[in-house]
């Protein structure tokens, strides 16, 4: 079989494109490195819903940031993922700062973001956020700016896609992609695809993959610079801290450090800029990069409690130095080959007007795409603590499960578990549910509920005690028993 499209990747770029492209008699199929989706950058970042001001005007950043982030306020209550619009502010206290902030404004209102005014003196800007420094007396306020759950966000325009006809092929590592007159052979690490288009949307390694379908080009390429971001995250006893996100003036590194709630109530503290790193996606924490974080969020917030601090971690986006905007185009040398790379921030809010920017590309290049005549959205189930206690009492009587609160913290259950387990895009590892119902979201981090999720998991999934992993393929929680027979 050929398919019309394969989209490499997985993240939010991919989930998108799969979205929208499952909208149309199309065969798409959306390929993974990882087992799951969400795997990289999409699902260690901030969660910020960008209102579309910072992007220069007239970039394609610029358009898509706007288009992107009402898109999301659409989508939400079509497909439950969980968002609150809740505004940001740039806040400043230097005549620097005060002609940053207005030139953001002028920009913001070119874009195309509506509602956005300079909150003017320190009596109206603390009214709006009682705990600011006292310094601060400017702001530039953005009230369409919101916060999401970004893996709950990708996950569900990926389920949606393939309840509609995507093929979701995870665990396929992409080993080369060869031109075969009007079509692609992708060679990967489970087997040969083929397909009229590629779409190249693999995060920090699409300059990779980009060079192996080059060949002999390959110097043509563009680069990318992963750059890490660190963070806290912070109990809910903090989450109140902020009632906005709260963005200092941002620099040449990006937004700078942000103090915001968190869409499940916690509060988030980051990110730093780093580029000195051994390998293309690490993601671990520095205690160097930590300080900096914390002393950079005194500048918004003096009053953070960081000994609520739950959990620290660190997420790498992809940048192409030189350029201040997203890379999407054809290529110019492999006709229907099709780059979304450089994607950094505001990538995430630009997810779902990615799959709109594709579809304008295929039309123009000659496809004559025809809608399907049925097209139903995939909608994220409620958290069992978010039900009224009537539809709680309604859930346990069909299924007593839903009555076994597995993570106390929480209070994820046994019957939300289940299900996750058991959905289009099932969740196989103990990281995959967490991102799915929050089992180890809270205080203790999966020090109580843990053992009891990769119980379950190796029931469900009829799996042996070391065929249950943390999160990536391989990652395994028990390597083999200490009593008994081996």
């Amino acid at each position: 079989m050929t398919y019309d499209v394969a989209l490499l990747g997985a993240g939010i770029t991919g989930s998108s494109l799969a979205f929208e492209l499952s909208k149309y008699k199309l065969n798409v199929i959306l390929i993974e490195r990882e087992n799951d989706v969400a795997m990289k950058t999409t699902k260690a970042n901030s969660g910020i819903v960008h209102a579309g001001y910072d992007p220069l005007p007239g970039t394609k950043m610029a358009r898509l940031n706007v288009e992107g982030c009402k898109l999301i306020h659409d989508l939400h209550p079509l497909l439950k993922f969980h968002y609150k619009q809740i505004g940001s502010l740039v806040i400043g206290s230097t005549d620097e700062d005060h002609r940053k902030i207005d030139t953001l404004y002028e920009r913001g209102i070119q874009n195309g973001v509506p509602e956005l005014r300079i909150l003017k003196g320190k009596e109206e800007v603390h009214r709006m956020e009682p705990h600011l420094n006292e310094e601060i007396d400017y702001a530039l306020y953005a009230p369409t700016c919101g916060v999401v759950s970004p893996w709950e966000l990708a996950l569900s325009l990926a389920e949606t896609a393939v309840i509609n006809g995507v093929e979701f092929a995870p665990d396929h590592k992409v080993e080369d992609i060869i031109q075969d007159g009007e079509e692609y052979l992708i060679k990967t690490s489970k087997g040969d695809i083929r397909a009229r288009y590629v779409v190249n949307c693999a995060g920090v390694f699409a300059d990779d993959l980009y060079r192996i379908a080059l060949k002999d080009k390959k110097d043509a390429s563009f680069d990318i610079t992963p750059c890490v971001g660190e963070y806290y995250l912070l109990d809910r006893e903090e989450g109140n801290v902020a009632n906005h996100v709260l963005f200092q003036c941002p620099n040449h590194l990006g937004k700078g450090v942000l103090v915001s709630p968190t869409v499940h109530g916690n509060l988030i503290v980051g990110p730093n800029a780093s580029y000195d790193m051994p390998v293309k996606d690490y993601t671990g924490n520095t205690q160097k990069g930590l300080d900096f974080v914390r002393a950079a969020s005194q500048r918004t917030i003096k009053n953070v409690n960081f000994r609520n601090n739950i959990r620290n971690f660190a997420g790498v986006r992809a940048t192409i130095q030189g350029k201040d905007d997203f890379l999407i185009e054809e290529s110019p040398y492999l006709k229907h080959f099709i780059n979304f790379a450089g994607i950094k921030s505001p990538g995430l809010t630009s997810g779902p007007a990615f799959g709109k920017e594709l579809v304008r590309m295929l039309e123009v290049d000659g496809e004559k795409l025809e809608k399907k005549e049925e097209f139903k959205y995939y909608r994220l189930p409620d958290f069992f603590h978010e039900l009224s206690m009537q539809k709680k009492q309604e859930l346990i009587k069909k299924d007593s499960r839903y009555g076994q609160i597995i993570c106390r913290c929480e209070t994820v259950t046994e019957g939300e578990i289940v299900h996750a387990i058991h959905q289009p895009i099932p969740a196989t590892t103990i990281d995959g549910v967490k991102r799915r119902t929050n089992a180890g979201m809270g205080r203790c981090q999966g020090g109580f509920c843990g053992p009891k999720v990769f119980e379950i998991l190796k029931r469900e999934l009829n799996l042996e005690f070391d065929q249950v992993y943390q999160d990536v393929t391989g990652s395994k929680v028990v390597v083999e028993k200490t009593k008994g027979e081996k």
